[in-house]
């Protein structure tokens, strides 16, 4: 985690951000993305354990960065190498939606965690699939109607912003990657009424 020490005014009516990080300094360069709080940013400059980053008008409308004061900590991640351990799923740091903590249940040594989510991002979700909150990735438990569920181990709820949070927290989330292009994919689908699939429709769609 790291604790944003300014929020600037930032060109375009966006804002910038000033944040204090236990990342080593030497391994972050200008231009480098940082993911903070699930969203991909670009640090503009590196002074002492502070990095400066921009965020726009358009991210701060449809993420949690908007709501972030001097003082709030945030997640932090370095961008992925290849020759990196995978410890999760791919993520871009792209946020889908914001959702709404509904219930943080005590569970024995862990704790379950409700979500209500925009329809556009819980049509993504699947049971067992993959899902980033403030850019932890998480495997979702459940789903119902309104909301997905997942299950957080102790050493996460420490470690991460998630412990802080409770019932009518806001969140960024972003759907699994893999998940986007398949809907994507199918759009076509979907728009033809859910017509056969047939070889007639893959080579249509470009297969």
């Amino acid at each position: 985690m790291g604790v944003v020490r300014r929020i600037e005014g930032g060109p375009g009516g966006g804002k910038r951000l000033v944040v204090e990080t236990n990342l080593d300094p030497a391994s972050i360069a200008v231009g480098d993305s940082i993911c903070t709080e699930g969203v991909c940013l670009t640090a503009t400059s590196i002074v002492g354990k502070t990095f400066t980053a921009d965020a726009g008008h358009e991210t701060l409308a449809r993420t949690t960065l908007g709501r972030l004061t001097a003082g709030s900590r945030v997640n932090l991640e370095r961008s992925v190498t290849p020759t990196s351990r995978l410890g999760g799923h791919m993520v871009a740091g792209h946020v889908d939606a914001v959702g709404t903590i509904a219930s943080v249940t005590k569970n024995e040594n862990a704790y379950d965690v409700r979500i209500e989510t925009p329809p556009e991002v819980l049509e993504l979700c699947i049971p067992r699939g993959s899902i980033a909150i403030d850019g932890i990735s998480l495997t979702i438990t459940g789903k119902d109607a309104k909301a997905f569920s997942v299950m957080i181990i102790p050493h996460t709820w420490s470690v991460t912003t998630l412990g802080a949070k409770a019932a009518g927290s806001a969140v960024n989330l972003e759907a699994d990657v893999i998940a986007r292009y398949v809907a994507g994919l199918l759009e076509g689908y979907v728009a033809e009424q859910k017509a056969p699939l047939t070889e007639d429709f893959f080579r249509k769609h470009g297969f």
